[in-house]
């Protein structure tokens, strides 16, 4: 168990029919909430830290290395991942420093010029036994760069890949980054249709503003990798807001960090036990794992 390729986690669930579960790191307490998370439900995690989680920290190795330990001291099966990164070199850093995987995100770049970049990535990464995400069609809400009524397009993201050779395609569906209310429509034909047209896993981003039924139904259509943060950030501060206002006069951090620990690990669990469907999907297995 312990660290592995996310592209075996993929692969893993694309042959279980089910989805897997990547959970972004904020900081040291949150990646350890997430592998706690993992070892309790008995499934596995996809632990991501993106390009803003390193500007916060000012620098890619400690955060890094942090989540790599965790991932690696592990029971589980833990892969770790950069999301989201549009600096070329900060995905070769990642990639030298051990992660299984890059999302190189080029949606902001006009097509012609997404593919090269995209090529360079992917063959860095691939010479090194690292797998690829990138993005095709712009997903709402990252700081208005995005317009949320676009949606990718099929024969688009066929060729895309075809170019590209990217191991997993994040597609615009309808779900929108940052999302404090669970209320985002997805567009099931769509995944469905992506999901013949491509040949790599697809990935859902912004779900934290899917309901679970909604992400249960995307996971049937043919998602296999689910990006939730903002929806565990909002369980760890609601935690530490609650414990803080029935303790006024505690001064250890860690007496209110602990709790929002806990909470995270408490929901990070029943959320990889909902987006393992395949027990509920006709011919599926619970227990096809890498």
């Amino acid at each position: 168990m312990s660290l592995v390729p996310t592209l075996d986690l993929l692969h893993g669930a694309v042959a279980a029919r089910t989805g897997v579960a990547a959970f972004n790191v904020i900081h040291l307490e949150t990646a350890e909430a997430l592998v706690a998370a993992a070892e309790e439900s008995h499934r596995p995690v996809i632990l991501q830290i993106s390009q803003n989680c390193v500007a916060y920290h000012g620098s890619l190795e400690p955060i890094a290395r942090g989540a790599l330990a965790l991932a690696s001291e592990s029971s589980a099966h833990v892969a770790v991942h950069l999301d989201h990164a549009e600096d070329e070199e900060l995905t070769r850093r990642a990639i030298d420093l051990g992660f299984g995987s890059v999302m190189f995100d080029g949606s902001t770049l006009a097509y012609d010029a997404t593919v090269p970049a995209t090529v360079r990535v992917v063959e860095y990464a691939h010479a090194n036994d690292v797998s690829v995400e990138a993005e095709l069609g712009e997903i709402g809400g990252k700081d208005g760069a995005h317009a949320p009524g676009v949606r990718t397009d099929p024969d688009e993201a066929r060729r895309f890949v075809a170019e590209t050779g990217v191991d997993a395609l994040a597609v615009a569906v309808g779900s929108s980054h940052a999302m404090t209310e669970r209320t985002a429509q997805l567009d099931l034909d769509l995944i469905a249709a992506l999901r013949h047209a491509v040949p790599v896993p697809l990935v859902l981003h912004g779900s934290s503003g899917v309901a679970d039924q909604t992400i249960e139904a995307a996971i049937r259509a043919g998602i296999t990798k689910v990006n939730v943060s903002t929806h565990l950030n909002r369980y760890f501060t609601e935690a530490i807001r609650a414990y803080l206002g029935a303790n006024p006069d505690v001064v250890d951090s860690r007496r209110y960090v602990r709790a929002g620990r806990a909470a995270v690990a408490e929901e990070a669990a029943r959320l990889l036990t909902l987006f393992d469907v395949a027990a509920r999907l006709p011919g599926g297995t619970a227990t096809a794992r890498p």
